[in-house]
């Protein structure tokens, strides 16, 4: 019972909700980078929320199915197919053994999300199956799949009709929060960080996104000590370019911290390409909280339709 990867593309990798309660150790959280369409994935098929499911980084690829059972795409639409027959984002469809699902270059997005009933049965390392590509460890060896590799899965699921849900469609309108440096920004760098747009550049990964535009300047220079950090936070480096770190991001930094993405942006963020621009909106502690409660209702009630007989 296993997948087997033809074409395994530029940066496959087994990711779920990720590794938590080891920061303190100087571990990542890893994780899928868009978490909305990973659990979306997992409820079509079935699976737990946080099931072990793929994350296919800029396709083609492909994957032979080597059982029966179910299947689901989210993320980007990568105009898939399941033996030539297309295979629609959103859709619960099933598959027989043998057949080969093929992705295609996405139309929009980044990330596509591969989940399979059962789930993908990797040995969990630190409490979590995601990998780590840059410690090493976790999902299959710590790295990308390659060509042939095969991923064992669970025991399958009872096989159910075609049903599917709607698809939230990413933008570039990014809220966020205050940061505890904040305060320090120029008038005028404040200004350009509401309005002006932010180019996502090609030194980008799971770490971090590296920004371009005007740069920004505090009020006097400083220096900070060493401090925590967490995925969504945006930092101020010495050139006035804006770094936001995402799911692979480590576990300290020493930048100022200019502000905090919405928990409820996050999964869009993990949808931008790279070379694409970003809008930050500024947000309050309450509109990041009414964020989280109305994507929480749209789970919830993607939860109701897919119980529904």
């Amino acid at each position: 019972m296993t997948l087997e990867a033809i074409k395994a593309g530029p940066q496959t990798t087994v990711q779920d909700l990720g590794r938590f309660g080891a920061r303190h150790l100087g571990v990542c959280r890893a994780g899928a980078m868009d978490t909305l369409a990973l659990i979306v994935a997992n409820r079509l098929v079935g699976n737990p929320a946080g099931a072990p499911a793929l994350e296919i980084t800029l396709p083609p690829a492909s994957f032979r199915l080597l059982r029966d059972g179910m299947l689901a795409l989210t993320g980007a639409d990568c105009q898939a197919t399941l033996d030539g027959e297309p295979v629609w984002p959103g859709w619960r469809t099933p598959f027989r053994a043998g057949q080969v699902l093929q992705l295609r270059a996405p139309r929009l997005g980044m990330r596509a999300y591969l989940a399979l009933d059962g789930g993908i049965a990797l040995p969990p390392a630190m409490g979590s199956a995601s990998t780590d590509l840059m410690a090493g460890f976790g999902g299959l060896d710590g790295r990308a799949l390659r060509d042939g590799d095969r991923l064992p899965l669970g025991a399958p699921l009872p096989i159910r009709p075609r049903k599917g849900v709607w698809l939230p469609r990413p933008g570039n309108q990014i809220r966020i929060c205050h940061g505890p440096e904040f305060g320090l920004l120029s008038k005028s760098a404040r200004e350009r960080l509401w309005h002006a747009p932010w180019q996502i550049t090609p030194s980008s990964n799971r770490m971090g996104y590296r920004l371009s535009g005007p740069a920004l300047q505090l009020n006097a220079p400083m220096e900070m000590p060493s401090h925590g950090v967490l995925p969504g936070l945006i930092q101020l480096p010495p050139d006035g370019q804006p770094i936001v770190l995402m799911a692979d991001a480590q576990a300290t930094g020493g930048y100022p911290r200019l502000g905090m993405v919405a928990s409820a942006d996050l999964w869009q963020l993990g949808q931008a390409r790279l070379g694409s621009q970003l809008h930050f909106v500024e947000a309050s502690l309450e509109e990041a909280r009414l964020a989280d409660q109305q994507l929480q209702r749209y789970l919830d009630k993607i939860e109701r339709l897919l119980n529904e007989n």
